[in-house]
């Protein structure tokens, strides 16, 4: 899912940076007016490494880019939508920057789609659900969260005039592989919801809220 450079045109590259650079620009000033609860902060270190040792695994897919673990769904879950933002932004620019995983013009599209596109997804899955069951909200969190990103990825490829397939086969294809591995990162999320439900329930005091 970490879209490499050469795969995006000019227009789909500078858009995609707009719109991330909107949306994480303003998950920091919404953070910075809220204030960050600094009890959690070795929480955003310990998810950031978990999420970065996931993501690294990647398995190449035809017709796509790759596919790999997401990590947005347990991030919003344990630190809601504006932190999880910036700590995947985070991990994804490290990735790109120092190990060369994606590519530095597709970089806005790779944090839009797992940090932005896939927190959100994520959070309002986890959000509606939760209240029936936390367990199976999470699971669907993290099946969301990885597809949402991964569908996302496959129209801006497919749409790129540089790229060599189109949306009808890189939608389906992002789809189909994200939708698979999905399965197992929701029950991953789940698994790490239910264990924390019974032994570290503070960490989910506050899961939910947009901070």
């Amino acid at each position: 899912m970490h879209i490499p450079d050469g795969f995006l045109d000019l227009p789909i590259s500078a858009l995609t940076y707009g719109l991330a650079a909107v949306s994480i620009g303003s998950a920091l000033y919404l953070l910075e007016k809220r204030g960050i609860n600094e009890s959690r902060i070795p929480l955003l270190g310990v998810l950031a490494a978990a999420i970065f040792a996931a993501q690294m695994l990647n398995w190449p897919i035809p017709g796509g880019t790759s596919a790999h673990f997401v990590g947005s769904g347990i991030a919003a879950i344990l630190l809601g939508p504006l932190q999880a933002m910036l700590v995947l932004a985070s991990v994804i620019a490290v990735q790109a920057l120092v190990f060369g995983d994606g590519g530095l013009t597709a970089l806005g599209a790779n944090i839009f789609n797992m940090a932005i596109v896939g927190v959100l997804i994520a959070y309002l899955v986890y959000t509606l659900l939760k209240g029936r069951s936390r367990v199976a909200g999470a699971f669907l969190a993290g099946w969301f969260g990885a597809v949402s990103a991964a569908v996302a990825c496959g129209l801006e490829i497919g749409s790129s005039s540089i790229f060599a397939y189109n949306i009808l086969i890189t939608v389906p294809v992002m789809f189909t592989w994200h939708a698979l591995l999905g399965v197992i990162e929701g029950f991953v999320t789940a698994s790490a919801v239910a264990f924390l439900t019974k032994n570290r329930p503070e960490l989910l005091s506050k899961e939910v809220k947009a901070s």
